[in-house]
């Protein structure tokens, strides 16, 4: 098992950050990834589970938004904020407009 530390779990938001990419090999050797309780603390155990319909909905937000390179994690983010139907806060506001049209709200 390999915990990740905060700052880490930060940058895996980072299309083809080094540690996105650690991560994509750890997880393609098997690897089981953990991360502190404290993290779960801070968002008082509001984890969005990833499930089968985020998964299909992600998939649809790719295929639907051009198949863009490096933005499957975004795909992801968004078809869970949509599912949860919450707005979803970033500093990368342009990676996730091309998701608006498909549901997303962005908080302001």
């Amino acid at each position: 098992m390999i915990h990740l530390d905060t700052n880490y779990l930060i940058n895996l938001a980072v299309a083809g950050s080094p540690q996105t990419q650690r991560v994509d090999q750890w997880l393609a050797a098997g690897e089981s990834l953990a991360a502190s309780a404290l993290v779960e603390s801070v968002l008082e155990a509001r984890v969005v589970p990833f499930d089968r319909a985020t998964a299909v909905l992600a998939a649809e937000l790719f295929n639907k938004t051009g198949r863009r390179r490096g933005s499957r994690f975004d795909c992801l983010i968004a078809a869970a904020a949509i599912l949860a139907q919450a707005e979803l806060a970033t500093d990368n506001s342009s990676d996730f407009t091309p998701f608006i049209a498909h549901g997303l709200k962005l908080a302001v």
